[in-house]
Parts: structure tokens; C-alpha cells; sequence
């Protein structure tokens, strides 16, 4: 029986190994033998999710071919896609079917945090490979944003050879869905004095799309000025809850031993958002930092004329949402009904309509909406570019946050022509399970509106969020915080 077994999920382990000519170039070509149905690349992230990372990384060696295995601790992605790409064209000039098939059918597995998951996105985006193939997540950080919206699930996997056989036939049986990709453009004067350069809490992976100055030499650099560009899928944040995710990752910077758990890990994230006064922002923050007051917000529905966003003063924070996933798998935006729909000309939350969700918080309690039946924040605007710009003197930093990865901005005091601009940039494919939560607009199952929601909450009253949802024994104070010493 044991035997039996053994032989059984050895056939079923070769419908995803890839050969060595394939992936070293000028090796031996051999008998190929069994042509796999779904040759796949798997990229770790070996210091993700604690001492998971390392043992994934070794149980996907075991299963697969060692070398179609990446360690990202140690090999870039774009490096090993080049080297592989660059082999199969050519074997496929020299008439190799086996090769040819491969470059077909192949797909990429990530695993790692969202952070991890934007990087291989951004890369796979950049390189514009001739068959770029679509990528499945692992989910092994903290928030897993990306992995949940595409039904991956968020929660932090077992290592065993059992369960990645398993998560391999969810990757044979996945279907493709195309998302939107995101290019994010900051640019201001070169400042007087000081450094305006973003401070990371972590050194963030060096990808072509996390949030950095350009070169001289790039075409979108001007003279006299500060240039930084960025991409993101998921979603692009400002405000608060930038702020309690970037003490959140200095802290796990300070202390790594004390973040080698996803439950302490969301436990401790928990606890910075009512040290920060992500909880009392009336009491605790002037009003100054209201985004309304921080920033002017245009945005252009479609290809044309920009428009101003109206943010009620009491905005302290902004997110422009491309997945319904956000802060541990929630969905900000909701579905609209019908009324909602035709009068302000919006439309449920489509992955790859080219369009942006952007939303409002007033705090913490107000984010915990989303965990009752048809929870939404404040719903602003949809937009194809979104365009902040900041007001003179108004600050001399702000938080923000992209996919997961936070940073520290410093801004010009002295200065008014601090721009953001978010504009939409291409699509991507990925791969997603029965249990997608993103939904395509070409897709005829996909939900128009909601028949019934109650909308009443688009700029509700602090008083009037207390009482109207049941959610906050879902998200409870830490009990070792006392709430009269926030500060």
C-alpha cells in the first residue's frame, strides 16, 4: 500500500518538474521523458512567516527539481526569469518542442508576504516576456492581501510534503484572471536643506517597483527637482494606518525574535494602532493631519478632464484599492445598489476595469465597519489617475504605504509644488482558486450591485459609528492596553 502510494504521488509530482536543460543553459539535453502539465517556478522567500520560510523553501526542493526552487535571500527574481527565458528562446529557435510547451504552460508560485508577492508582480510586468506566466501566492506574512483576494487563503501554511502537494493541485485546477498594475509618480523641488528621500522601517526588496528615486539618466527625472517612482496592485495608502504599519515594521526591525508568529504578529500590530491613537484620533491628532488639510485630491474618472475630490474634513486616512483586499482580507469599497450606482455613477470593485476605489477612514472604529455584513468606509470616488497635491507648509512629513511596504516621506516646508500621481500602467495575470474574491468585469457571474445595503455611512457622525455596527468584539483593545494612557 505504502508503495502504492509512493508511486501515485511520484506521477502526480511530474506533472510540475522542469528538467535541467530547461533551466541551466548549455546542459546536457536528455531523454525528456514525461512532458509536465503544469511546469512551474517557485520563488521563496526564506526569512518570511518565521522559521516557515526556510522549511518551505527545503520541502519544495525535496518534492521538485532543486534547481526550479529560488531562495529570494539569495537570487533576484528578474535574474533567474532572464536566464530561464532567455534559454527557452533559443531552444525553441533550435526546434524544441519540450521547450516550446514549457514556455506554454509555465507558472510561477511566490511565497512570501505581500512586499514579496509586489516584487515578483513588478519584475514579471517589467521584463515584458514574450508567454509572461501567471503567478499563484503562497501565503506567509502577515497581512496576505494578495494570496486572500484570489483565494489563496491568509493564513500562514503547514510545510509538510502533504499540504504542497495540495497547494500544487490547486495550482494545476487555478484559473487566470487578469488585475490592473499601478504606477505611483512623486515629484518635488529639490529641497533647500535636508534629505526627502523615503526612510523605510525595513530594507525593502530592490525591485523595479518599490517606491525609489530615479536616475538622472531615467526619462521622468527634471532638473532642479526630486523625482520618485513606485508601482503597486493592490493598494496605495495615506495617512494613519501608513503610520501604525510603519511602527509595526520598525519595531519588527528593533526585535525580529519577537515577530517569528502570524497571531503575535497581528496581536502586536493591534497594539500600535491604539499606541499610535489610531483609536482616539479626534482626541489625539490635530486636525491639521486630516488628509483633507494635508493634501488638495484630484481625480479623472476616465480619460479626461481632471476633477477635485471632495474629503470630509474628519478623513485621516486614504486608501485608492485596486483588490478587495485590504488589512488582513477585508473589502473597503463593498458593492454599491443600485441607487448608489446611477447617483454617483459607481460600480462594484472589478480587478481589471482600469479603475481605482478610493476610500476614506476616520479611525480605527470607523475600519472596523468592515467586518460587519456589507461594511464599506467612505466611499470617495473611482478613478483612472488620482493626483495628490500637497499644501505649503502643511506638514514636514506623511506616511504612506504601498502593497504592504510602508515609508516615512519627508516634505519641503518651504515649498508647494509637492505632487503624487497615480495613474494605471498595464495588467498582470494571475492564478485563483473557487474561493477568488476578486471579481473581472468581463466575467458574466460576477456581482452588479448589492439589492440591499445600507449606504447611510458615507460620512457618518463619531457618535453614530459607536452604536450602528456590531464589529468591535471582533477587534477588541488588547486587554494589557489601557485606553487612558494612549498617546
Amino acid at each position: 500500500m505504502a508503495s502504492h502510494q509512493a508511486m501515485a504521488s511520484s506521477s502526480f509530482i511530474s506533472n510540475f518538474i522542469i528538467p535541467d536543460h530547461i533551466l541551466v543553459p548549455g546542459s546536457h539535453v536528455g531523454n525528456e521523458g514525461h512532458q509536465p502539465e503544469c511546469p512551474v517556478l517557485v520563488f521563496v522567500n526564506s526569512r518570511s512567516g518565521g522559521q516557515l520560510g526556510g522549511d518551505l523553501l527545503q520541502t519544495y526542493r525535496n518534492l521538485l527539481n532543486p534547481k526550479q526552487v529560488f531562495d529570494l535571500g539569495e537570487q533576484a527574481p528578474d535574474e533567474v526569469l532572464r536566464t530561464v527565458y532567455a534559454n527557452l528562446e533559443s531552444l525553441n529557435l533550435q526546434g524544441d518542442q519540450f521547450a516550446k510547451t514549457i514556455m506554454k504552460k509555465l507558472k510561477l508560485i511566490v511565497a512570501g508576504g505581500d512586499g514579496t508577492a509586489g516584487w515578483l508582480l513588478g519584475v514579471v510586468c517589467d521584463l515584458k516576456l514574450s508567454h509572461p506566466p501567471p503567478i499563484a501566492t503562497v501565503p506567509l506574512g502577515t497581512g496576505n492581501n494578495l494570496p486572500f483576494a484570489f483565494g489563496w487563503g491568509k493564513k500562514n501554511p503547514t510545510t509538510d510534503q502533504g499540504s504542497v502537494e495540495s497547494f500544487l493541485n490547486q495550482v494545476m485546477k487555478a484559473k487566470e484572471i487578469k488585475i490592473d498594475n499601478w504606477h505611483i509618480l512623486m515629484r518635488m523641488r529639490a529641497p533647500k536643506e535636508g534629505s526627502c528621500d523615503p526612510i523605510p522601517p525595513l530594507e525593502l526588496p530592490h525591485s523595479l517597483h518599490a517606491f525609489h528615486r530615479v536616475s538622472e539618466a531615467d526619462e521622468l527625472n527634471r532638473e532642479g527637482c526630486h523625482t520618485f517612482r513606485g508601482g503597486f496592485w493592490n493598494y496605495f495608502s495615506m495617512g494613519m494606518d501608513a503610520q501604525v504599519s510603519y511602527a509595526f515594521h520598525s519595531e519588527r526591525k528593533k526585535n525580529p525574535e519577537k515577530f517569528k508568529n502570524q497571531l503575535v504578529n497581528q496581536t502586536t500590530y493591534a497594539k500600535l494602532g491604539c499606541s499610535q491613537g489610531w483609536f482616539l484620533t479626534p482626541l489625539l491628532h490635530r486636525a491639521d493631519r486630516n488628509i483633507a488639510q494635508l493634501a488638495k485630491v484630484k481625480f479623472m474618472k476616465r480619460h479626461g478632464e481632471w476633477q477635485d475630490l471632495h474629503i470630509p474634513p474628519s478623513i485621516r486616512s486614504i486608501v485608492c484599492l485596486n483588490l478587495p483586499s485590504f488589512s488582513g482580507g477585508l473589502n473597503p469599497w463593498g458593492t454599491p445598489n443600485r441607487r448608489k450606482q446611477s447617483d454617483r455613477d459607481l460600480t462594484p470593485p472589478f480587478v481589471d476595469d482600469g479603475l481605482l476605489e478610493i476610500v476614506g477612514f476616520r479611525n480605527a472604529w470607523h475600519g472596523l465597519v468592515l467586518y460587519a455584513p456589507k461594511g464599506h468606509g467612505t466611499r470617495l470616488a473611482q478613478a483612472h489617475r488620482i493626483r495628490f497635491e500637497f499644501r505649503k507648509g502643511a506638514a514636514d512629513h506623511t506616511f504612506m504605504r504601498i502593497d504592504g511596504e510602508p515609508w516615512k516621506q519627508p516634505l519641503p516646508v518651504d515649498d508647494d509644488t509637492v505632487v503624487v500621481e497615480i495613474s494605471h500602467l498595464g495588467q498582470v495575470s494571475m492564478l485563483s482558486t473557487a474561493d477568488c474574491k476578486s471579481k473581472s468585469m468581463y466575467d458574466p457571474l460576477s456581482p452588479r450591485h448589492e439589492v440591499e445595503e445600507d449606504d447611510s455611512d458615507e460620512d457618518a457622525s463619531p457618535s453614530e459609528e459607536f452604536r450602528k455596527f456590531g464589529a468591535a468584539d471582533t477587534f477588541k483593545i488588547p486587554y494589557d492596553i489601557d485606553p487612558s494612557r494612549l498617546s
